[in-house]
C-alpha cells in the first residue's frame, strides 16, 4: 500500500503571515497522524519563510511517525539536520524568490557537492532521498552517488494544461519509476498532487510514498486536518 507523508509547511505559512503563533504546525502533524498520516513532511529553508528550527525539534520529540525534512545544501541547514537527525533528509533545489520548489534538484551538476554530504548523512544513520525531475539521466547519477530514495517531481504532470500534455508527463514520471527501480532506487513522489489527479501516479509500480501538502491542509480548512488526510488515504489505497 502506498504511504501517505503530509507535509505541514502551509500551516506555518498561515503562522507567519501574522507573525505570531499559531495555527501550530506541530499540532497539524499530530492532527495528519491521527488521520492516518504514515509521516510528517517539512521544509526548513534558508529565509525561514514557513518552518523554523523550534518547529522541526518539536516535530522531532512529538510525532509517533517519520519526519522528512526537505532541504537544500546550505551549510548552516545541513548542520542543524545532522544535529537533529530525521528519519529521512531529502534534498531539494531552493531559489529565494520562489513561491514554491519549482523543479528537481539538478544531480548531475551538483554530484561533487552532493556525494560526500549524502555519506555524511548516512554515516548519521539517515535515509537520504532526492527530489528530482522524472529525468532517466538524474535518476541515473541518483543511483550512482548512492541515494537510498529519489522524490519523484510531479509537478509538471499537475500542472498540464492538455489531455495531451498531462499523457506525456504521466508516461515520463512511468518510465522514471522504471528506471529507479531497475537500479535499485526506491521511489517516493510529490509536488502539486490533489485529490483530483493523484490517484493515477499511486497506482504505479514502485512508489512507497506520496508527500502532499497544499491540497490536504487546503481542504482541511473545509472539513479539518484529520478527515482531510483520511480522505486522501483513501483515494490512495
Amino acid at each position: 500500500m502506498v504511504k501517505l507523508g503530509i507535509n505541514v509547511d502551509h500551516v506555518a505559512t498561515v503562522r507567519e503571515a501574522r507573525g505570531i503563533s499559531e495555527p501550530d504546525p506541530v499540532a497539524a502533524a499530530v492532527l495528519a497522524e491521527l488521520g492516518g498520516a504514515d509521516g510528517i513532511t517539512v521544509h526548513l529553508r534558508e529565509d525561514h519563510r514557513h518552518i523554523r528550527e523550534r518547529d522541526v525539534r518539536l516535530l522531532k520529540e512529538t510525532i509517533k511517525t517519520r519526519l522528512n525534512l526537505e532541504l537544500a545544501l546550505a551549510p548552516e541547514i545541513l548542520d542543524f539536520a545532522l544535529e537533529i537527525k530525521p528519519y529521512t533528509a531529502t534534498f531539494v533545489p531552493e531559489k529565494r524568490e520562489e513561491l514554491t520548489t519549482e523543479g528537481g534538484l539538478d544531480v548531475i551538476t551538483h554530484r561533487a557537492k552532493l556525494e560526500p554530504v549524502i555519506r555524511k548523512f548516512q554515516d548519521a544513520g539517515i535515509v537520504v532521498s532526492l527530489f528530482i525531475d522524472p529525468d532517466p539521466d538524474q535518476i541515473e547519477v541518483s543511483a550512482e552517488i548512492g541515494a537510498e530514495f529519489i522524490e519523484i517531481h510531479t509537478g509538471r504532470y499537475c500542472d498540464a494544461k492538455s489531455e495531451e500534455e498531462l499523457k506525456k508527463e504521466f508516461s515520463l514520471i512511468d518510465l522514471a519509476c522504471v528506471t529507479a527501480s531497475n537500479l535499485g532506487l526506491r521511489i517516493n513522489a510529490g509536488h502539486g498532487l490533489n485529490y483530483r489527479n493523484v490517484v493515477p501516479i499511486a497506482k504505479l509500480p514502485g512508489i512507497e510514498e506520496l508527500n502532499i501538502g497544499h491540497s490536504i491542509i487546503a481542504h482541511a480548512v473545509y472539513v479539518g486536518l484529520e478527515r482531510a488526510v483520511r480522505e486522501m488515504k483513501a483515494l490512495i489505497s
